[in-house]
């Protein structure tokens, strides 16, 4: 079972649609096995986002980021990073398809809604930046 990260971001927060995006998730066959609703300082936003340290645009994610409260999720399932990454969409909400969380409720490419782990790897990275392991629960889900 694959495990990955999704950050309900600060854009959905504000709109009140956070509900919607994890029923999306939920509903295709992920089961949330860690939850919580947090207000990212900027120590944890640019550890989370270090890739992006050299980026033009850097500065304004961190500051985004950390704007408003989000919502940090812990997914598992089999593929589950494959199937948040198609659930999710381009990056570009312009650019992602029909149906897609990014295309209905991103507003641009910094607002886009969602971040998710682009790899087992790094979910397990990113999970731990976010999780402890007693925060992380194994439980059945009954389908």
């Amino acid at each position: 079972m694959e495990r990955s990260l999704v950050l309900i971001k600060p854009d959905v927060m504000q709109r009140g649609l956070s509900g919607s995006i994890i029923a999306r998730l939920e509903n295709c066959g992920l089961k949330i096995v860690a939850l919580k609703m947090l207000h990212m300082d900027k120590s944890l936003a640019q550890c989370h986002y270090a890739i992006h340290k050299e980026k033009p645009f850097f500065k304004s994610l961190v500051d985004y980021i950390t704007s408003t409260p989000i919502i940090a999720i812990v997914l598992e399932g089999n593929k589950a990073v494959e199937i948040i990454r198609k659930a999710m969409g381009a990056t570009d909400p312009s650019k992602a398809d029909a149906g897609t969380i990014r295309h209905d409720f991103g507003i641009d490419i910094e607002h886009n809604a969602v971040h998710g782990s682009d790899s087992t790897k790094t979910a397990a990275e990113e999970i731990r930046l976010f999780f402890t392991e007693n925060e992380i629960f194994d439980y059945q889900r009954i389908s």
